[in-house]
């Protein structure tokens, strides 16, 4: 599998790891936030030390009951490291979280290279034509409602085959816009309760029949902090361990907060791969 960023092919035959910068005042976890372009320096210099492949930008939050904010607000906090990082790190891979179509077209227009959407084109049709137009990969999210009410929405009859239902037609409705490259989110913690988000890891690999690359967001999540009883803050290990199951199950992108560990954990899952006769 690889990926088309404009003009770079990424090879997801050794999984790649996505590390996370929230421009937000008020993520989960508070080491991935960055309020100015010092602490931006600092983080992105760490990660690219550590072995990051891609940059994930967000800065409109998407934990349960977050606060909505205006797209001007979502721009005024993303643009400015957009164009410093591709100013200063003109290599590095960025990605943009974000459902709006005019905040992901003017990131793109600033360099940005993927488009990560938690709203599956849900929230604006425009999105997908912004991103066929600008010839970007586009990171399609299990999601049911918005960040404000997702968790009233967490009835399933199978959670697996609903999510492959729900892939199956979100890549339908890529492609027919002409989009290129789709990756697929299960969206742990988004409209999933503890119990679901260990279910669908347990049946992951059943999205591989999607044939579409597989992005897993499950660094220092709730699921892991709520089922050991600790913090994000404390998470790491569990994450780590969460992530050996992952990759065994098929996933080509990590997104993380903590990349050292993440790439460690790639190339452990490597070598064991590579071990078999």
């Amino acid at each position: 599998m690889t990926l088309n960023c404009r003009g770079r092919l990424v090879d997801l035959s050794t999984p790649k790891i996505m590390g996370i910068i929230n421009a937000t005042p008020d993520s989960f976890y508070s080491k991935s936030r960055v309020a100015t372009s010092d602490d931006l320096k600092i983080r992105i210099e760490q990660m690219i030390e550590d072995g990051v492949d891609i940059i994930d930008i967000g800065a409109y939050s998407s934990r349960p009951n977050a606060e909505h904010i205006s797209q001007e607000e979502e721009l005024n906090r993303l643009l400015p490291l957009v164009e410093f990082i591709k100013k200063d790190y003109p290599n590095l891979l960025v990605s943009i979280d974000t459902f709006r179509a005019k905040v992901a077209d003017e990131c793109i227009q600033r360099g940005a290279e993927l488009i990560n959407d938690i709203s599956g084109g849900q929230i604006e049709d425009e999105l997908l034509e912004v991103i066929a137009n600008k010839e970007v990969p586009y990171i399609l999210m299990h999601m049911r409602g918005t960040p404000q009410t997702m968790m009233q929405y967490t009835q399933y009859e199978h959670l697996a085959n609903e999510l492959l239902l729900y892939f199956s037609k979100g890549i339908q409705k890529a492609k027919k816009a002409g989009i290129k490259d789709v990756i697929i989110d299960p969206g742990f913690g988004f409209s999933k309760t503890l119990e679901q988000n260990y279910q669908l890891l347990n049946n992951l690999e059943l999205l591989n029949s999607l044939e579409a690359p597989l992005l897993i967001g499950i660094s220092r999540k709730s699921m892991i902090s709520k089922a050991l009883n600790t913090t994000a803050e404390k998470s790491l290990n569990g994450t780590t361990a969460l992530h050996m199951i992952a990759l065994s199950k098929g996933a080509k992108i990590l997104r993380v907060h903590d990349v050292k560990e993440a790439v460690e954990c790639v190339k452990l899952h490597q070598l064991l791969n590579s071990s078999n006769p």
